[in-house]
């Protein structure tokens, strides 16, 4: 049986992967929006190229600044690296789901 600790962290590990998830999911709808409104001006209106440039840019560090702050382990507070669907923090060895 999993004491209180471990639920408190495996569920706060779930809300970080979920916020996770749909940041990854937004960032890839900004970039992909941008392509198409770079290629098809008409849709939306025109945009310059460094606009449209500079938004996928700002959408890529905003989504990197969210990352460093949430895709953290809740035990530890290290950074989970790339794998979204980690069962084990490498550097604590706390079990996540």
């Amino acid at each position: 049986m999993q004491n209180k600790g471990q639920k408190r962290i495996q569920r706060e590990f779930h809300v970080r992967q979920s916020r996770q998830i749909v940041a990854i999911a937004i960032t890839l709808f900004l970039v992909a929006l941008s392509a198409v409104l770079y290629k098809r001006p008409g849709v939306l209106g025109e945009f310059t190229k460094g606009t449209l440039f500079g938004a996928q840019i700002a959408g890529i560090a905003l989504f990197l600044a969210f990352t460093a702050f949430n895709w953290r382990c809740p035990a530890c507070n290290k950074n989970l690296g790339s794998d979204i669907h980690r069962r084990v923090c490498r550097k604590c060895g706390t079990r996540l789901k």
